[in-house]
């Protein structure tokens, strides 16, 4: 098992992306949640790249103290790691980027992308190339244990879990006591520690559902200025996204609120008090765990390819619904359908056959994605396994043309 382990959990999907940017930057950033796996990816993928953890107080002494020598006695070749806690070096790594001009300099790396990409915007900006590494990809976990999706969606993605063999239950109490200690209390967006806890779970009870938030301030006793500000400190700290409507080419009479997702399926799960498989499998929420599974999961793979997502959901206010579009280009189309239900019916094909553009020059390729499909084509759709999309998307990502993450 060990063995395993050791080959897929450095080999990231990002890491070619990373390699080949690397060549052209002076600068890469790389950010993503606590225990995505940041620091293990980018010390065995740039062994040549000295390595400093700017989270621990000695070092931050040491740079601080000289920032401008520090950084050239070390010279190029650095990872720099939580350099969020330092905010003077970026003028400083600005600075000496641009006397060197050569790729390769730096690294920079954080857990918190509400500061490092605001010092990025600030003072790094058509220097870096943006990177984001989520936990893992369903194509990134041994194909040995990916054969169970209920487990799978319980277990989660985050790489220390799998490395060793953490449960669940031991692995979220922790990440979330430690995620608000280190994380939200930094930030004065966030008072009430508690309130805020609350109100995360409060979001995990919406995954999958038009953001009322409104209705979400209302049921966590905060108002709704302040609810907007949570929603922005968990999108920034990698634990919920947002997906927004698709308008283009359809009729405006749609939804145009975004609906919530969490990035990871255990999180969610243990935030819903969800613990076995069991339970998971006869939640009232069930179906709306493995929609999140599969979009999250589209998700990563746009970002760990170096792609900003185009994904998005369709909804007219008649409750019709598709429940991802990803736009290629613009001339072509995915139309993603979901259902957690493992018997195929012909009502999971219902919105898929009615689903048209008035854009004649749209090309629209539909897929429903659910637990054990069979590879086959009915009609005009596609049915897709549910841990087969991640190798069917990667296909159409690589062709995606003005997606990089650059800035």
């Amino acid at each position: 098992m060990n063995a395993i382990l050791h080959t897929f959990i450095f080999k990231r999907a990002l890491t070619s992306h990373l390699q080949k940017m690397i060549e052209q930057f002076p600068i890469l950033s790389v950010t993503g949640p606590r225990q995505s796996g940041k620091t293990t990816t980018l010390k065995q993928n740039f062994p040549d790249f000295k390595y400093f953890n700017l989270e621990r107080p000695d070092i931050r002494l040491l740079i601080q103290s000289d920032p401008l020598g520090f950084l050239n006695q070390q010279g190029p070749g650095l990872i720099l790691d939580e350099i969020q806690n330092i905010p003077e070096l970026f003028s400083f790594i600005q600075a000496i980027s641009d006397e060197r001009r050569t790729p390769g300099q730096y690294i920079l790396s954080g857990s918190q992308s509400f500061l490092l990409n605001e010092q990025i915007s600030q003072s790094l900006a058509g220097r870096v190339n943006v990177n984001h590494l989520l936990p893992f990809e369903l194509s990134e976990l041994p194909e040995n244990k990916t054969n169970n999706y209920i487990t799978t969606m319980l277990s989660g993605f985050y790489p220390r879990m799998w490395q060793k063999d953490i449960s669940a239950d031991d692995f979220f109490p922790s990440y979330i006591q430690t995620y608000v200690e280190r994380d939200v209390r930094s930030l004065r967006a966030v008072g009430d520690m508690d309130s805020f806890t609350r109100f995360v779970s409060l979001c995990a009870g919406r995954a999958g559902q038009v953001l009322n938030i409104s209705s979400l301030a209302n049921d966590a006793g905060i108002s709704v200025n302040t609810a907007k500000a949570w929603i922005s400190v968990l999108e920034s700290s990698y634990i919920i996204f947002l997906l927004r409507p698709y308008f283009n080419n359809f009729s405006k009479r749609l939804i145009k609120s975004p609906k919530i997702y969490f990035y990871d399926t255990g999180l969610l799960s243990h935030l819903l008090r969800i613990t076995t498989p069991q339970d998971l499998k006869t939640h009232y929420m069930y179906g709306s765990i493995f929609e999140n599974l599969i979009i999250a999961d589209l998700m990563k793979q746009f970002f760990h390819s170096g792609k900003r997502p185009a994904i998005y959901y369709w909804r007219e206010s008649n409750g019709s619904e598709i429940d991802c579009l990803i736009e290629l280009n613009s001339q072509n189309l995915l139309a993603i359908e979901i259902k957690g239900g493992e018997t195929f019916t012909k009502d999971y094909l219902k919105v898929l056959r009615r689903f048209t553009s008035s854009n004649e020059n749209l090309s629209m390729k539909k897929i429903l994605v659910h637990p054990g499909a069979v590879d086959t084509v009915i009609e005009d759709i596609q049915l897709v396994d549910w841990n087969k999309i991640s190798g069917m998307l990667k296909e159409y990502i690589d062709y995606m043309p003005g997606k990089d993450q650059i800035k």
